[in-house]
């Protein structure tokens, strides 16, 4: 196994342990599900204009009328997601997942204004960017061969192929 796959892993890795702890406190915790967490966040990105402008009817008109279930949908999807990249298992649905929840997260939340130069936008934006592009490289890659479950797919110490 060459250093690119184990880096990449290791990655994959600290992407998903990232995830836990994001999905950590709105899992064991009522404040983001129960508590108005949530509907704080999406009034807070509504209120300061952080929303790209096609963004504000969905967030109005769909996320807050049904916040609870979307909370839930958010919580358990990031633990869901951490669970697949620790575990290296359905590596690239939870790629691909969190690349569409990365991209919601961007535009409901990283909108630099109407006059920004284009570099702006890619600045405002890096905290949920560099994660999609994460996301994309292991959908691309897969588990790498390298997964905390990989053992139980080989026979005689001999990986199948």
């Amino acid at each position: 196994m060459n250093a690119s796959v184990k880096g990449l892993a290791g990655l994959r890795i600290a992407v998903g342990v990232l995830f836990l702890i994001f999905a950590e406190y709105k899992v064991v915790g009522r404040e983001f599900i129960h508590g108005g967490g949530f509907d704080g966040w999406i009034n807070r990105f509504l209120s300061e204009h952080a929303a790209y402008p096609f963004m504000e009817p969905v967030l109005r008109g769909f996320v807050l009328p049904n916040h609870t279930a979307i909370a839930y949908l958010a919580s358990y999807g990031e633990l869901a997601i951490g669970l697949a990249l620790v575990f290296g298992v359905f590596v690239r649905v939870a790629s691909i997942v969190g690349i569409v929840y990365m991209l919601m997260l961007l535009f409901s939340s990283n909108y630099p204004g109407p006059r920004a130069p284009l570099w702006e936008y890619f600045g405002a934006s890096l905290d949920h960017l560099v994660f999609a592009l994460c996301f994309g490289a292991f959908a691309a890659a897969g588990n790498g061969g390298i997964g905390i479950l990989e053992r139980f797919t080989r026979r005689g110490g001999r990986r199948r192929r």
